[in-house]
């Protein structure tokens, strides 16, 4: 991950710098924040490389960092509720759904 202060002010800037580092082999991933002059590249390129092709866009440029790519967070699966404890008094037990179904109507008759 290497980045880079570029005083990009414009829309034209930001295409000459970008169409600038596009061309340099092992980028995987370029990010240009204008509003903060900033421009990261991640990828597997040497950062005085990069640093050459945009100073040659005629842009002032700055070397901020360079390092491993920060690694994306994955999603954490969704937690499952909390069972229940048994009471004090079955702690050898099992627990056991027990459903049933209403015949005739929905009326249930005991014969």
């Amino acid at each position: 991950k290497i980045e880079l202060k570029v005083g990009i002010s414009c829309e034209r800037c930001k295409r000459d710098v970008l169409k600038a580092i596009t061309k340099l082999r092992g980028i995987d991933k370029v990010c240009v924040d204008t509003e903060k002059g900033m421009v990261t590249v991640i990828g597997d390129v040497d950062p005085v490389c990069v640093t050459k092709k945009v100073r040659k866009t005629g842009k002032v440029t700055e070397l901020v960092s360079v390092g491993p790519p920060a690694k994306e967070k994955e999603p954490e699966p969704p937690k499952s509720p909390p069972q229940k404890p048994l009471p004090p008094c079955c702690k050898e037990c099992q627990l056991v759904a027990v459903s049933y179904t209403f015949y005739d109507g929905g009326v249930c008759s005991i014969l």
